[in-house]
């Protein structure tokens, strides 16, 4: 189906980027839903077009509206700094008749009350500072007709749900709610729904799956062995591109360090990071000036970068979908993708955890010139008992003379 037939007004299918001629599966289920006004509870694979599933309607309800009227008319919630500014820009781009305010963490704050000053008809935000804004009385939410929560169940997760909730409050509720995931716990379905009144629920892909066009190869490794393997298979293979994805900030910063010093052109990316540096670094990987990117993640959830042909798990998520938006970050569009994950003994209920989310069982393949000497776990304690209690009793300690050895008493 093309977007000629999805009933959009001339404005928005006039500044649509070249290559969108047929909607999506997403996008033509979706658009039409929200364009009658309906709730929306929307599942679709990442890389499907979600965002353009919801900004289209969005823009064009506004424009309908009244575009001239000097109030914020929707607003788009969404969980990470990065995402945010993606979708402003999406937004921004295909209706510029149509005000679009992006609000966030680690940029000044008194320049976004600034820029609040040109009256936006629709905000994007992240929870932190959309709340702080609100409860500092620099914007107001009584006109929102329309509310997007895009990562939806990232947002309804205990990090973001407690903002959400503040949140909601200052928005009429009486208002068109559209929520928008590639994955959705069965434990968040519940509030999901309660978020949303007579909704209509549409998947374009079953719940949880990956992308079809995504190679997916995971290899058994020691522990101790994953930046030597990691920095082996991009000298290897050359890759135009890498996004390498590590679970603690601190650990993306040692491990692009020992890139470098293998002469590999990389660099970190997490949250402890200043926004300008954020923001510079995923411009230069983006337009390949830089070639690897270690990232938490921060990247996992929406962000966008054309052709990106190669994703490496060095550890796998605890978090199982997090499996499944971190990989999604290839093979978007259409296009196919590579996704390795260097897998450990000690990463065993991790990775069942994500065969029981996607419904697939994985084999686990050697890596060439790795050779696997590290023991599966056995569940049991390698130390006795006694010496755990002697441990705790070390901890109770809180000086030297404590330590002493004790004296016999003299009877």
């Amino acid at each position: 189906m093309k977007f000629s037939e999805l009933n959009l007004c001339t404005e928005i299918l006039s500044n649509l980027p070249n290559n969108l001629v047929a909607a999506t599966d997403i996008q033509r289920l979706a658009i039409p839903a929200v364009l009658a006004g309906k709730d929306l509870l929307a599942l679709a694979q990442t890389g499907s077009g979600k965002t353009f599933a919801f900004a289209l309607p969005l823009l064009q309800s506004i424009i309908k509206d009244d575009a001239n009227n000097c109030a914020i008319k929707a607003l788009v919630i969404v969980p990470t700094r990065e995402l945010a500014q993606q979708v402003g820009e999406v937004l921004q781009s295909v209706s510029a008749s149509i005000e679009v305010a992006v609000l966030c963490g680690g940029v000044d704050k008194a320049e976004q009350i600034r820029g609040l000053e040109s009256n936006p008809q629709l905000v994007v935000a992240t929870p932190g500072r959309l709340l702080d804004l609100l409860r500092e009385q620099q914007l107001s939410l009584e006109s929102v007709k329309q509310l997007v929560l895009d990562e939806a169940d990232r947002l309804m997760e205990m990090g973001f749900w407690p903002d959400l909730e503040c949140i909601l409050k200052f928005i009429p509720s009486q208002r068109q709610t559209l929520l928008f995931s590639a994955t959705l716990a069965p434990a968040l379905n519940e509030k999901a729904l309660g978020l949303l009144r007579a909704p209509v629920k549409v998947e374009a892909h079953a719940a949880n799956s990956v992308v079809s066009d995504i190679n997916e190869s995971l290899y058994l490794v020691n522990k101790g062995d994953k930046a030597r393997a990691l920095t082996a298979l991009i000298q290897q293979h050359q890759w135009s591109q890498v996004l390498v994805f590590i679970n603690a900030k601190d650990d993306a910063d040692k491990l692009a360090k020992r890139l470098v010093k293998a002469g590999i052109n990389a660099s970190a990316l997490h949250g402890d990071k200043d926004q300008l540096d954020r923001q510079q670094t995923l411009a230069d990987f983006k337009a390949l000036k830089l070639p690897v990117l270690v990232t938490t993640d921060l990247l996992s959830r929406g962000i966008h970068v054309d052709a990106l042909p190669v994703v490496i798990n060095l550890d796998l998520p605890s978090s199982a979908p997090v499996y499944v938006h971190r990989i999604g970050r290839t093979a978007r569009a259409g296009d196919e993708g590579l996704a390795i994950s260097l897998v450990c003994h000690g990463e065993a209920d991790s990775l069942k955890a994500i065969e029981m989310l996607t419904q697939r069982e994985f084999k686990l393949e050697t890596l060439q010139g790795f050779e696997v000497t590290d023991k599966p776990s056995s569940g049991e304690s390698k130390r006795a008992p006694r010496d755990k209690k002697a441990n705790r009793r070390s901890l109770n300690k809180r000086s030297a003379k404590d330590f002493a050895a004790k004296r016999p008493r003299r009877t």
